[in-house]
């Protein structure tokens, strides 16, 4: 999650017709009401599905990172912050879309967990691709295929999210999460999140282990 929980975050969900033949078929929101650190293990392998645009992409998820409620400092839902404007999609019910800008250039991916009012989430931080390559090329040119998804700003390019999908169900077009392959425990990897200061060696960044398509430590 960005360093600077102030961070800007869309409001307003986006305005999509449910198809009658979503295909692969999503996973049920009740997936996502669980504590945020089951839900990023598990969220491994799962396929995040994109028709923004009219442009199909699939990819599956390889890395994640949960931030787990208010006792996290890292999170935007920390204590210290409460409940804002900004930060109100993080408050919203399992299984919807929180999505926020960083550096004023980057958008991210979460997916809302646990109980409605409490302040967690998932980030989605790489995936690779499996179709649509050359709508993410296009979003994203001049990147080998294994940066295309490579980190939560580019997976959020390449995929075409931005403020419009802030509180999207995500077991809905034109963005959803289905069901994928398991990734057993021998194959994931746990350690410290990401690009933050706070609660920084808390183990809950979890990845596909030897994945190339996996973010770089930084």
């Amino acid at each position: 999650m960005s360093p600077d929980p102030r961070a800007s975050a869309a409001s307003g969900p986006v305005r999509a017709r449910r198809s009658p033949h979503v295909e692969p078929a999503p996973l049920p929101a009740s997936f996502c009401d669980r504590p945020a650190e089951i839900v990023a293990r598990e969220l491994l392998g799962a396929l995040l599905v994109s028709e923004v645009g009219g442009e199909r992409c699939l990819c599956e998820i390889v890395e994640t990172e949960a931030y787990v409620g208010p006792e996290d400092d890292a999170s935007h839902a920390a204590a210290r912050f409460g409940r804002t404007a900004r930060n109100d999609a993080m408050f919203g019910p399992a299984g919807t879309a929180y999505v926020y800008l960083i550096y004023g250039v980057h958008w991210c991916l979460n997916v809302v967990t646990g109980v409605e009012g409490f302040g967690a989430a998932v980030l989605l931080r790489a995936a690779r691709p499996i179709e649509g390559g050359e709508a993410m090329r296009a979003r994203r040119p001049g990147r080998p295929d294994r940066d295309l998804l490579r980190g939560p700003g580019n997976l959020a390019r390449a995929l075409g999210v931005d403020a419009a999908l802030n509180r999207h169900p995500m077991n809905a077009p034109p963005l959803w999460i289905a069901p994928g392959r398991t990734v057993s425990d021998t194959e994931v990897a746990i350690g410290p999140r990401i690009g933050i200061t706070r609660a920084a060696d808390w183990p809950l960044r979890f990845w596909v282990a030897g994945d190339p398509h996996v973010s770089k430590m930084r």
